[in-house]
C-alpha cells in the first residue's frame, strides 16, 4: 500500500508542476522517460498554452496509477488542422501511467473528443 501511496503522490505532484505553466522538455523530463507523452504533451501546450489539468478521481495499483480528469485551456495555436478559435474548453480525459524507477514509463489515455469538438465549433452538440 506504501508503494501505490507515493506513486499517486508522484502523480500528484506531476499534475500541479505542469498545470497552468509551460510544458518544457527539461519540465516534462523530471517526470517520464515516455517519448510519446513528451510528444502529446508537447502537442496539446503547442494548441492550448499552460493548459491546467485536474484530477477529479486517482486510484492505484502496483505500479499502475489511473487518472480521471479534465483538461482546461484556451485554444491558441493549431489543433490538427484546426486554426485558433481562442475558446475556451474544458474536457473529461482518463489516463494511466506507468511509473517505473520514479519516472512515467508509459501512459495510456482516451479523452472525450467530441466534447473538445463541440466546444471549438467544429461540430454541433447534439439537440
Amino acid at each position: 500500500m506504501e508503494h501505490q501511496r507515493q506513486n499517486k503522490e508522484f502523480i500528484i505532484r506531476y499534475i500541479n508542476a505542469l498545470s497552468g505553466v509551460t510544458k518544457t522538455r527539461e519540465l516534462m523530463e523530471q517526470y517520464m522517460t515516455d517519448e510519446e507523452l513528451l510528444g502529446h504533451i508537447a502537442f496539446f501546450d503547442a494548441a492550448f498554452p499552460k493548459y491546467e489539468m485536474f484530477a477529479d478521481e486517482i486510484t492505484a495499483e502496483g505500479n499502475r496509477v489511473v487518472v480521471r480528469a479534465r483538461m482546461k485551456g484556451c485554444h491558441e495555436g493549431e489543433f490538427n488542422g484546426i486554426v485558433p478559435t481562442y475558446r475556451k474548453v474544458e474536457f473529461p480525459f482518463v489516463i494511466s501511467y506507468d511509473i517505473e524507477n520514479g519516472k512515467i514509463v508509459h501512459h495510456w489515455l482516451i479523452a472525450d473528443s467530441m466534447v473538445l469538438m463541440e466546444q471549438l465549433g467544429v461540430v454541433n452538440a447534439p439537440a
